[in-house]
């Protein structure tokens, strides 16, 4: 892979956009990327909105992604889509919870690791090194359960 992959990952105070960045970020330095990250969280523990930028590949010279530049966008709560669909370029995926309506997970709030198996799907990085960023990042019990929702996003068609 020669070009920068750019993914934003928006969704609200509580729902795991930080952690979801910080494992996707995690995976892809591991895969042996250059990786940069940006996150914006101001009033987020009051349910407001919270964006994270990760951008990876050869060499990323910056973190943020400019409006219109994001080949992904992964979106954790259905309310956002509007917020920041300006975001994602023309030829962008966009990813929604939609995705997982046939999907029944044993904890809700893995959402977040179930959204980043579907996108996983889509790009080039090694399924193990997304399992160990899980375990590295979600330590103990909630690393199974945060891998089996991956498991299923990643499953799904």
């Amino acid at each position: 892979m020669n070009d920068t992959i750019n993914i934003i990952i928006a969704g609200i105070g509580g729902q795991g956009v930080i952690k979801a960045s910080d494992i996707l970020s995690e995976a892809a330095f591991e895969a042996g990327y250059d990786v940069k990250k940006s996150e914006i969280h101001g009033m987020s523990q009051r349910g407001g909105s919270v964006t994270s930028d990760v951008r990876f590949g050869k060499k990323v010279f910056s973190p943020t992604i400019q409006p219109g530049e994001a080949d992904f966008l992964l979106v954790l709560a259905a309310d956002q889509v509007d917020n920041n669909l300006f975001l994602l370029k023309k030829s962008g995926c966009l990813i929604t919870p939609e995705k997982l309506k046939d999907v029944k997970l044993s904890e809700p709030k893995s959402i977040n690791t179930a959204l980043l198996g579907v996108l996983s799907s889509k790009i080039e990085i090694p399924e193990n090194f997304w399992e160990a960023a899980i375990m590295k990042l979600l330590p103990g019990k909630l690393s199974q359960t945060n891998i089996d929702a991956f498991k299923l996003g990643r499953n799904t068609k």
